[in-house]
């Protein structure tokens, strides 16, 4: 005998597909959206609907928007001589929080990873190659990728094509984290925290 009806099932497998999500958050939540009152579930459905029909890639930076070119974009007051090179749209959100950098992005959506097949021409960076010639006021692009193989990687074929131009690359610090412990530190990081050291 099923554990639950076909519906039920469906709604867990697809809440399970979820990055993030395994399967007893996915039934936690399935059984949470059942109990939600319809009107609810309804208002909960067409805004899933409608951030997936509404919303686009920026022409230029490439960030989910509903107008393009997007906010960040499109905003007088940000410096336009510099932009931030990200793996994913979560990045720029996260970059956004710490309110200090004042300049645009580039989304890459993705990283150089030949293991999991994804390519160089499966990410964004022919878009800002584009970009780079169609806006001659950039004079820095910051690559803020993560500090993995893959990352690093992308970094690097990035910086090899960008460099040529005469613009200045610079890539975000990496070491230890505040509050951590030297004798908790794998190689790599101690590496980098030393290779990223400054006067005091």
């Amino acid at each position: 005998m099923p554990r639950y009806s076909p519906s039920v099932a469906k709604l867990i497998s697809e809440l399970g597909k979820l990055p993030g999500i395994g399967h007893k958050s996915a039934q936690r939540l399935a059984f949470h959206i059942l109990a939600m009152p319809e009107e609810e579930v309804k208002s909960l459905s067409d805004s899933l609907m409608e951030a997936r029909t509404s919303t686009k890639l920026c022409s230029q930076c490439q960030n989910f928007t509903d107008t393009d070119p997007c906010p960040i974009c499109s905003d007088p007051k940000r410096d336009h001589s510099t932009i931030c090179v990200v793996e994913n749209p979560r990045d720029v959100a996260t970059m956004e929080r710490m309110r200090e950098y004042t300049g645009l992005y580039h989304v890459l959506h993705g990283v150089y990873s030949p293991l999991n097949n994804v390519g160089l021409d499966d990410v964004k960076i022919r878009e800002l190659i584009a970009r780079l010639r169609e806006h001659p006021e950039t004079k820095e692009v910051i690559l803020a990728t993560n500090q993995t193989a893959e990352g690093e990687a992308t970094a690097m074929y990035i910086s090899r094509l960008v460099k040529p131009a005469g613009i200045k690359v610079t890539r975000i610090a990496s070491g230890l984290p505040m509050g951590s412990d030297l004798e908790y530190a794998d190689d790599v990081t101690l590496s980098k925290a030393m290779q990223a050291r400054h006067e005091f």
